[in-house]
This record gives C-alpha cells, structure tokens and sequence, in this order.
C-alpha cells in the first residue's frame, strides 16, 4: 500500500539530480597512467591527476594508502574518508575525461578535520587544472 505524502508531487524544493558519475579505477596500469600526469601535495592528502584520451566523459577515481599510514584499520578509516571527500568535491570540481587518484598521507588523512580535506581537495583540483 502507498502511503498518502507519497502520491503528492513536490516539484518545488527537490535539488537537481547529480549528473556526474564517479567510476572508480581498479586496475594497476589506471593506476600508473596516473602517476605520469600532474601531482599535488596538501596537508591532507595527495592528488595525482591526467586527462584521458578517449571519448568517455566520466570521471574515474581511485584510493590508496601505503602502510605508512598505518595498519590496516587506518588504512581503511583513511581510505572510507577520501571516498567521501571525492564524492562531495570531485562531483562538482572535477573535469570529466579526467583520471584522479587520491593517496592518504600518513597522521594528516585520518586526523585532518573532514572540511579541511574538502578544501585540500579543491585547492590541489585547481592547481593540477591550471
């Protein structure tokens, strides 16, 4: 049974639906190709960044954390919270045809504040797209 807010159209106040995708690079060579293009360290992180050369307009993203970041628990603790830094900036700083990989810096990714992150994030965004 549907419930009765549920058959009431809101056209108003709903924000758009987001139109970019992040895909999420999983094999060695993406990861390598990336490592060839441009570099930006922050505080919190470390962006490398290159421009695809084919016709696909997505973003692909990866992660990684080295064991100097820590054992396993915060690697993963890293790992979860670069996932949700690119989701929230990459969507709307990224340039689509692009390849990002995110890396964790050691104290700095899981001790850093989420916002400063975020700003990390843009800041390298706009020095790799200069």
């Amino acid at each position: 049974m549907t419930p009765p807010e549920a058959l009431v159209e809101d056209t108003g106040n709903t924000p758009p639906a987001v139109s970019v995708c992040l895909d999420v690079l999983k094999k060695r060579p993406d990861f390598l190709a990336a490592a060839r293009g441009r570099r930006q360290a922050m505080k919190g992180l470390v962006l490398q960044a290159r421009e695809r050369r084919d016709d696909r307009a997505t973003i692909r993203v990866g992660y990684t954390c080295s064991k100097k970041v820590g054992n396993a628990v915060t690697r993963n603790r890293a790992k979860r919270r670069l996932r949700e830094v690119a989701r929230k900036v990459l969507t709307k700083h990224g340039k689509p045809g692009h390849d990002y990989v995110l890396i964790g810096r050691a104290g700095a990714t899981v001790e850093r504040d989420f916002q400063g992150l975020c700003e990390d994030l843009r800041r390298a965004l706009a020095s790799v797209h200069r």
